[in-house]
């Protein structure tokens, strides 16, 4: 059986393979849920009604939960294609208000559009109906109350739906059933990788762009290193100012050494987007990026505002490391540490710069460099 550790493993693999089928599956798993729930009120009202006005009411529990999953099905595919497409493409520059009301429009819609067509050709094509059968007609107030009911279902579980991808957002793939199973309540022990990416140069890039276009600079940045993350098996930590960190469990990090392709993956997002930032800001950004790895604490901090917090001397050193980039005039550090351990030095250019003593460190510590990958 699948166990809470290993579900987020295997919940940010599937994301990562099959983005869209994956926001897809939450979309229809949770409106088959979400219709059957409505059928269920409806067929056990049907039958308390039934039996007080003593109405030769017939509601067939099977038959009310084929429909509401057939329902759930198309909903699912059809509402989750259609706010994906729009979530990369003209969601991404739109405010949460605006985003909220579309989906609503766009769900509610749909679903009264589904409601009324059922009560058009379900008597024609003898389909068992969400509303019970019997020996009566529906006067016309009936039938309006019935479509104010499924409008305010309808509502209610789009707001519902939306929280859950804010969450899935929020805290990553993976992660909402873990906390609600209290993974992250106690302090526990992990092994990570970690990297720190700061923008080179990013005062003066700050002083000839003015605070506000700089912002905007920052967040184009971080919107194509998240286009990255995905392919490499990446986390997103923490953003900070201009810099981000990004940390793997080993093993994502290890395969197929994602943890320093990630690196020039982003280089080459960025090339890729060359007349964006040439046209809108005048240069392409570069940033500078230190990797280490080794064992931290992962708990759930906060009350009003609450995360999961890393803690542990790995996230002080790979900062540490990072702040020799200039240093050493070197874009990519990595600690000797993970040098061995990930054995990238037959796969990339790397040169060896010594012991080092970081600051607020009692010993010191070997870094490398890491320049290009080996063509072979």
């Amino acid at each position: 059986m699948l166990s809470v550790l290993d579900y987020t493993d295997v919940a940010r693999r599937f994301v990562v393979k099959s983005p869209m089928l994956s926001y897809l599956s939450i979309q229809v798993t949770f409106w088959i849920l979400a219709n059957n729930l409505m059928g269920l009120i409806i067929h056990y009202h049907s039958l308390m009604i039934g039996r007080i006005f003593n109405l030769p009411i017939q509601s067939e529990l099977k038959s009310v939960a084929m429909l509401a999953s057939v329902l759930g099905i198309l909903y699912g595919i059809v509402l989750g294609t259609i706010t994906y497409r729009l979530e990369r493409g003209y969601f991404r520059r739109q405010s949460l208000g605006r985003i909220m009301v579309i989906k609503l429009f766009v769900s509610v819609g749909f679903g009264l559009f589904i409601f009324s067509s059922l009560s058009v050709i379900s008597p024609k094509l003898n389909i068992p109906s969400l509303l019970p059968a019997g020996n009566f007609s529906l006067a016309e107030k009936t039938s309006r109350y019935s479509f104010y009911i499924f409008a305010l279902f309808y509502l209610i579980m789009t707001l519902l739906i939306g929280f859950i991808n804010l969450m899935n957002k929020r805290y990553g793939p993976g992660i909402i059933v873990p906390l609600i199973m209290g993974k992250y309540r106690n302090p526990i022990e992990e092994e990570r990788i970690f990297m720190f990416m700061d923008l080179q140069s990013s005062t003066t890039i700050a002083e000839h762009l003015g605070h506000l276009k700089y912002s905007s600079f920052i967040r184009d940045c971080f919107w194509d290193i998240n286009h990255v993350l995905s392919h490499y098996h990446a986390e997103i930590y923490q953003y900070a100012g201009d810099e981000i960190i990004i940390s793997w469990k080993p093993y994502e990090g290890f395969r197929n050494f994602s943890f320093v392709r990630f690196f020039f993956a982003c280089d080459e997002q960025f090339l890729k987007r060359t007349d964006h930032y040439k046209k809108k800001y005048g240069l392409i950004p570069t940033f500078k990026a230190a990797i280490h790895m080794g064992k931290i604490t992962a708990v759930e901090v906060g009350d009003i505002k609450r995360e999961i917090a890393y803690h542990g001397d790995t996230i002080n050193t790979t900062a540490r490391i990072q702040g020799l980039c200039n240093q050493y005039n070197k874009r990519l550090l990595v600690s000797e540490y993970l040098l061995s351990r990930s054995g990238i030095s037959s796969h990339f250019k790397t040169e060896a710069l010594g012991m080092v003593q970081l600051k607020g460190k009692l010993t010191e510590i070997g870094v490398a460099s890491v320049d290009s990958i080996i063509i072979n």
